[in-house]
């Protein structure tokens, strides 16, 4: 299938916005990606760009190869997918992603458990805090932490993601422990650095109500653990996941404040397995949801005494 290389630089091209940016991606030159685009007016006798000196926008003609190029290709991929994976055996590249502290702590163990009872089967753990695309980055599963899962995968509820506002007691004992989320104004306070809105606090009363509270730390982060890190040294407060302060609530190390209230936080509150619809048959990821249940139903690690 010789035009199939030709088809995807088309398409890299106009989702990259020029042939250099798509050269980058696909791993060959601009001369490669221009002769395969050439080839392709050619055999179609049309201009599928119109070339402008800075940019390239598409003819209507291009419009039209541009969709069903799109369909070919993700059509081609779901089945090299189901072929690739045919009969009950998990085998091949697993590719699952996860976020960095989540996945380093609760995701990573799993891997050694999961090959050593599936001789054929090979892992890729691709550990980010962005949002991955499942198709783009040819991801088989990623594991979200989210109230919303995309429309256009198959989710999965692994888990409820319970967070507390805590401190060390050295903090509380020397600046006092906030009896309101009205209080934490006057507390240093650590917030993920995740754009708008990372500095205002939601939590939730035991009514449904929610409270609103600008909060302020002098030094900030955008890694959870670095958060954790200065929490536990007695820095300030900070709403954590239970599944990261965990054990440092249960040595002591760590205090809970303001129990009679929930932080509701961008990340939501449950832990989603998230796969393309192609993949739903597929044994390396059905073994793998399989280990996932067994590992956080029906009560996840973190939460067991």
């Amino acid at each position: 299938m010789a035009w199939l290389s030709s088809w995807e630089s088309f398409v890299r091209v106009v989702e990259d916005g020029s042939m250099a940016a798509a050269a980058r991606r696909l791993d060959l030159t601009r001369a490669q990606v221009s002769k395969q685009v050439g080839e392709l007016e050619r055999a179609f006798g049309v201009r599928l760009f119109e070339r402008a000196a800075r940019r390239l926008s598409l003819t209507p003609s291009g419009e039209v190869f541009y969709q069903h190029a799109l369909r070919t290709l993700e059509a081609i991929a779901s089945t090299e997918v189901a072929v690739k994976n045919l009969g009950d055996t998990p085998r091949g590249v697993l590719r699952v992603s996860a976020s960095v502290s989540f996945g380093r702590l609760y995701v990573a163990p799993l891997l050694p458990q999961l090959l050593a009872r599936h001789a054929e089967l090979d892992c890729e753990l691709v550990l980010t805090d962005q949002l991955v695309d499942l198709v783009e980055d040819n991801i088989d599963l990623a594991l979200r932490l989210t109230d919303a899962p995309p429309e256009d995968a198959v989710a999965r509820k692994l888990a409820f993601m319970k967070r507390v506002v805590c401190a060390a007691p050295a903090y509380l004992a020397a600046r006092g422990t906030p009896q309101s989320p009205q209080a934490l104004a006057q507390h240093q306070c650590f917030s993920y650095l995740a754009g708008e809105g990372s500095k205002v606090w939601r939590l939730l009363d035991r009514h449904g109500d929610e409270h609103s509270v600008p909060v302020r730390g002098r030094f900030q982060f955008n890694n959870v653990d670095c958060v954790l890190d200065a929490v536990l040294a007695g820095h300030g407060l900070a709403v954590l996941p239970t599944y990261l302060c965990g054990p440092a609530l249960a040595r002591g190390e760590l205090v809970t404040v303001l129990d009679a209230f929930e932080p509701r936080t961008r990340f939501g509150r449950y832990l989603y397995a998230c796969y393309a619809p192609s993949r739903v048959r597929v044994p390396k990821v059905r073994v793998f949801l399989d280990a996932l249940a067994a590992q956080f139903s029906p009560v996840p690690p973190w939460e067991r005494p």
